[in-house]
């Protein structure tokens, strides 16, 4: 096989490795971001849960003082009944209190239904208060364990970049340069094998033509449709 290209391969070996690293290092702070965020989640919905029993609190007493206003109004008719000297006047009095007491009736029936809602939207909050508790105690853990887990994926990373960085020194920087253009814009894969004439980067047949000169293993070419760098290994050897 061509020298450069036993040289391309290395370095591109090497480069998958360092990929995988970041990679893993990638899935430890994206599982400890998803983490971090059900337990931010959590603690907005006891906020929500504050908030809204502060809402029906405020209703409630809205409602208590409301009832009380119309029960005195109640009050007031009623000791008037006592004044009144025809049948309309003692009438709409007698309306005034049946409506007032039907108001106060409504109004003390909401007040029962904000508290019920209210003792339960309590026990929600404590409930989520104990999850909260236990899922933020959980993730202090956990960002202690993907930080020492991330350091030493680190440490392995460095080392991985002092052998890249010396296998690049072997490479011409033109096509060193070519390489790493590639691998930017070819989802990390620069040199590819072709078999049985076909690039196994895009999966397209090249021109026969060149696919014999690959064969002959001394040279190597661009794929002319993704354009990265060609060799030619048999299946056996590659396997190896």
């Amino acid at each position: 096989m061509n020298e450069e290209i036993v040289q391309l391969t290395l370095l591109q070996t090497i480069d998958h490795e360092i990929d995988q690293i970041d990679s893993k290092i990638q899935e430890e702070q994206d599982a400890l971001e998803s983490k971090s965020g059900e337990v931010a989640e959590r603690e907005a919905t006891v906020s929500a849960l504050e908030q809204k029993i502060d809402m029906l609190e405020k209703e409630r007493r809205t409602l208590e003082a409301e009832s009380s206003d119309e029960m005195l109004h109640v009050k007031d008719r009623q000791s008037k009944m006592m004044q009144v000297q025809t049948g309309r006047e003692q009438a709409a009095l007698l309306k005034e209190i049946e409506d007032g007491k039907k108001s106060v009736k409504e109004k003390e029936e909401k007040v029962v239904a904000i508290m019920e809602e209210v003792e339960q939207l309590t026990a929600d909050i404590e409930e989520n208060r104990n999850l909260f508790k236990g899922e933020s105690e959980l993730l202090l853990e956990e960002t202690e364990t993907v930080k020492k887990s991330v350091a030493k994926i680190t440490k392995g990373r460095k080392t991985k970049e002092k052998k890249r960085a010396a296998q690049a020194k072997k490479l011409k920087p033109q096509i060193l340069k070519k390489y790493d253009t590639l691998r930017k814009h070819r989802n990390g894969l620069a040199v590819v094998n072709v078999l049985d004439g076909v690039c196994q980067g895009c999966f397209m047949a090249i021109p026969p033509q060149q696919y014999n000169l690959l064969l002959r293993g001394d040279k190597h070419f661009d794929c002319p449709t993704c354009q990265r760098i060609m060799y030619h290994e048999p299946l056996e050897e590659a396997d190896e």
